[in-house]
This record gives structure tokens, sequence and C-alpha cells, in this order.
């Protein structure tokens, strides 16, 4: 029963004037929707390790493009005179044992090593991504064929290969050396592309698109490739640089590119029997070379934290 001190409790409601809830609701139509590339950006730019990566970068394929902007100097002009020669005015890293500048050996081998990686990761990046994008929208047979060769293409490690293959090659050029790169690893950004096309081709609006008559090719093209690309376009990013150092290393190995082209491997390899008198030789390429891996490396990782929406939502 009730008891006799009770007393019923009121229900207070505040006016409508001081409870202003519509407001909370608004949408600014005004404001156009972002997309990930839009936050993408608005990400890296933020950090400061994209615009080091940046300048360093496009300071390299500076160099490569017009190398004759650093230095007049040819660096086929070698005498002899000046073996191991110490830097003087004009030759601020020396000169090598067979007297040649190392300045302008360094200026003018940045082409072959950046047109080595870029078109070892543009070859790799369009076969790889296609046949990936293909198995994994069309699944079936395909899906298991591609699988099944992929498997045995990443049995032998990319270096080994291009070992194998390039000593038996009679030309070797930097479209030889990209080209022999690529065939070994075409398989890491098919099996990343066929991951995000299988997560990608089951959304709504590829459904939409099913349901309006749109063709299975033209839905891939439009609609699946454009939002399943961001992890291609990271693991790209990085392997760039790791294809440089292959080719640095096949040259170093005396089976990448011929002592008549300049590249930072061919200097390295050149520069062994100087190691212990002259060390600048050979430590100079080998600095040019880890600086422009590390370049592309830094800027895999802010591109990889960018289009990783878990990685953005952790800071």
């Amino acid at each position: 029963m009730p008891s006799k001190n009770f007393t019923p409790q009121g229900h207070y409601v505040a006016p409508i004037e001081e409870t202003p809830v519509a407001a909370v609701d608004v949408l600014d139509e005004t404001q156009k929707a972002r997309s990930t590339w839009a936050d993408a950006w608005d990400s890296m730019r933020r950090r400061p390790s994209f615009w080091i990566s940046s300048i360093l970068i496009l300071l390299i394929l500076i160099v490569a493009v017009a190398p004759g902007l650093f230095t007049p100097i040819d660096p086929r002009s070698c005498q002899l005179s000046d073996s191991n020669g110490a830097p003087s005015a004009g030759h601020p890293f020396g000169f090598t044992r067979q007297g040649c500048d190392v300045f302008s050996r360094i200026i003018h081998g940045t082409q072959a090593s950046i047109t080595v990686g870029l078109m070892a990761t543009l070859l790799v990046t369009l076969v790889g991504g296609a046949i990936g994008a293909l198995a994994g929208f069309y699944g079936g047979i395909l899906d298991t064929l591609v699988s099944r060769l992929g498997d045995i293409f990443f049995a032998v490690p990319t270096v080994l290969g291009a070992i194998v293959l390039m000593s038996v090659l009679p030309v070797r050029t930097p479209i030889t050396v990209a080209v022999v790169l690529a065939l070994f690893a075409w398989p890491q950004i098919a099996r990343i592309m066929r991951g995000a096309v299988l997560s990608a081709k089951n959304s709504d609006y590829v459904m939409a698109s099913v349901a309006l008559g749109v063709t299975r090719f033209k839905i891939l093209l439009r609609h699946v490739i454009p939002n399943a690309i961001a992890p291609v376009i990271v693991i790209a990013t990085v392997s760039l640089g790791t294809f440089i150092v292959a080719e640095a290393t096949l040259s170093f190995l005396g089976i990448g590119l011929p002592p008549t082209i300049m590249s930072w491997g061919n200097d390295i390899g050149q520069a062994r029997t100087s190691i212990r008198t002259s060390p600048q030789v050979l430590l100079y390429p080998a600095a040019a070379l880890s600086i422009t891996v590390l370049s592309f490396l830094m800027l895999g990782d802010v591109v990889r934290d960018a289009l990783d929406p878990k990685a953005r939502a952790r800071r």
C-alpha cells in the first residue's frame, strides 16, 4: 500500500523553443562529400615524412631526366693519372681507380637505376593487377589457374630467378632487367588485387549495377577496380625501391647492366677493389642508392597509413 507521506512526482516537459532538436539533425548540403582519395591526401599532407620523401624523389627524378644540369663532366672521360684521386675543385667526390669522376658517375648512373625501378613497377602493377582483378572477379577455373601459377612463381625468389635468367640472356639493357624482375614479381600484386576485388565485388553498388543491366566487364572497370586499387598502389610504391635494389644487386654480381651502362650497382661492384685504399669510391654510390630506396619506402609508408582506414583511426 502507498505510504501516507507519498507525494506523486510531477513530470517536467521543457518548452520546445528551449530544445531546438531539429537543429541537431541538420545536414550541410552545401559541402561536397569527401572521397577516399581526398581523405588520404588530407592525411598525407599533414605528415612531414610525406613532404621530405616527395622532395627527395622529385630531386632524384630531375637528376635522372636531366643529369647535365648537375655536372658538366663526362662520366666516361677517365684518366689514369687521377686514379683514386682525392676530392678537388670541380670533383667533390674524388676519382675512381680508373680515374673517372665519382660525382659525375653517380649523377649519370641515376638514370639507369630509376628507369629499371619505374619500368619494373609499372609492368608488375599492370600485369599483376590485371591478372588478379580478372581472377578475383570472374573466379572459377580462371581463379584456380592464376592461383596455382602464382604459387609456382612464389616458390622462386625474385632475385634468384633474375640471376638465373639474366645469366643466359645475350642482351642486357634496362628494359631487359625490368622485364625479368617483373616476370618473377607479379604474383604479389596479383594476390593483393585479387583479395581486394573479392571484397569489392559483393558491395551494394555492384549489385545495383547488375540490376541495371550493366555488363560484368564494365562493372569491373568502372566500379570494382577503382575501389580495389588502393592496396595495390601502396605495394607498388614500396616495391619500386625494392626493384632498384634488385637491379643494383644484379649489376654488382656482373649479370645485370653491362659496364658500358652507368648504374649505382656497377659503380659499387667496381669499387670493391679500392675499398681499402679509397672507401669513398664505394660509399658515395651506396649512399645514393640508400637515400633513393629510403625515400620510396618512406612515401610507401605514408601512402599505406593514409589509405588504411584502421591506421587513420589509430591516429
